[in-house]
């Protein structure tokens, strides 16, 4: 795609960008462009280059996004995974307009699930997890719980669509939460989005991690269950991913990883439904939400579901 000159904006999502890259003091008196870059269903991407120099890359925050995502928290968290080897460099930050301006991985694109069928991909997208896992404590403390009662009051404050079996739902999601909270949550780090676009690749197979808009410190079985949910993995390769993290497989972890995929998949099939009222953005969240419902009812309803938690 060719690149769009500073004063060509064509589009509502090309002028808000203007408006912002106006406002950046590093680039003050450059020749800026940009152009658009795919992929994302929150916000708008870009790369920008200024005249002859660097090229970075930042998003536009999507309208409605402040309902979900603490700018604040989402930066520190990114300056915790460059500080751990595993993210991207920022330079710069402008808290007003909650945008962040990374480095430009040239180098380097984003994944598909299918790159995660390798397995150099999968271990090197484990060990980049659990190296953010492990660093000290964000500011930010959002569990799985927490993200589920946020998101059911906003569907109800936007008129987002309610599913028929809603109180079924809740139900299962109280049962896990007592079962969770009984055996004891892990709070570390986690960056709470693990779709395969946010892992980003080179040519050798290295592993960086991109946005962490959701990142809070949240339950640690979290992170790999909802990775599991983004990739879709079978039991087998599931079993290989809980012991190269953890060292180890047991029925206790399997378990916890089962129940937190079925937490995950409601989570984000509710955050659709609040998408699909204010976004902007051309994308099916209802397609997507509906998609993820029956995921999380698939486990909700597995008759393995009462041994799940009396496993935790």
């Amino acid at each position: 795609m060719s690149w769009i000159a500073m004063g060509e904006a064509a589009s509502e999502a090309e002028r808000a960008l203007e408006a912002i890259l106006a406002r950046v003091p590093r680039w003050a008196g450059e020749d800026l462009r940009y152009r658009p870059v795919s992929g994302g269903i929150s916000n708008t991407n870009w790369r920008v280059r200024a005249g002859a120099g660097e090229d970075v890359f930042l998003k536009v925050p999507g309208r409605g996004t402040e309902m979900f995502i603490a700018r604040e928290a989402a930066h520190e968290a990114s300056r915790r995974a460059q500080a751990c080897g595993v993210g991207v460099a920022v330079l710069d930050y402008l808290p007003e307009e909650g945008v962040e301006i990374f480095a430009f991985l040239e180098t380097f694109r984003a994944s598909s699930n299918l790159d995660f069928l390798r397995r150099e991909v999968r271990h090197n997208a484990v060990q980049a997890l659990r190296a953010f896992n492990d660093s000290p404590r964000l500011s930010l403390t959002k569990t799985i719980f927490d993200m589920i009662e946020e998101h059911d009051r906003q569907v109800a404050e936007v008129g987002g669509r309610v599913p028929q079996d809603g109180a079924f739902l809740a139900r299962r999601a109280a049962e896990a939460r007592a079962a969770l909270t009984a055996s004891g949550l892990d709070l570390v780090p986690c960056m709470n989005d693990t779709l395969a676009g946010n892992f980003m690749l080179d040519g050798d197979d290295r592993v960086r991690l991109v946005d962490f808009e959701y990142a809070s410190n949240n339950e640690r079985a979290y992170e790999l269950a909802l990775w599991f949910d983004e990739m879709a993995f079978p039991a087998d390769v599931e079993r290989e991913m809980i012991e190269a993290y953890w060292g180890r497989w047991t029925p206790s972890l399997a378990a916890r990883t089962q129940v937190l995929k079925a937490l995950g998949d409601l989570k984000w099939a509710t955050w659709a439904m609040i998408q699909e009222r204010v976004s902007t953005l051309d994308f099916d969240y209802y397609k997507y939400g509906t998609w993820k419902l029956g995921r999380a009812r698939t486990l909700f309803h597995h008759p393995d579901w009462p041994r799940w938690l009396r496993l935790l």
